[in-house]
């Protein structure tokens, strides 16, 4: 195989591969892109996923109490005026 024959079949390859690229499209919202940075975006979305993924694997066991914590912590911060009053029970006869 000579240099020109590799040089037509590495053009050839190029040339196939540029539609693949062009034909990538990624839409979310106001957020779009074309291409290779879309594909960059896909990539980056696959990795944050995992991330996640691995972050509630390793914090499920606290993770009700986390809930209840931040539960309780937003109760403290809101304003009083947000609070619906309180039920009051009232002891059998």
């Amino acid at each position: 195989m000579g240099k020109q024959s590799f040089l037509k079949l590495l053009d050839a390859k190029l040339r196939a591969a540029k539609p693949l690229a062009k034909r990538n499209r990624f839409r979310c919202g106001p957020l779009e892109a074309r291409g290779v940075p879309a594909i960059l975006l896909g990539v980056a979305a696959i990795v944050a996923a995992r991330g996640l993924t691995a972050a509630l694997y390793k914090g499920a066991t606290i993770l009700p109490e986390s809930l209840r914590e931040a539960r309780e912590f937003w109760l403290a911060i809101r304003s009083q005026r947000d609070m619906l009053p309180q039920a009051t029970v009232a002891a059998g006869p």
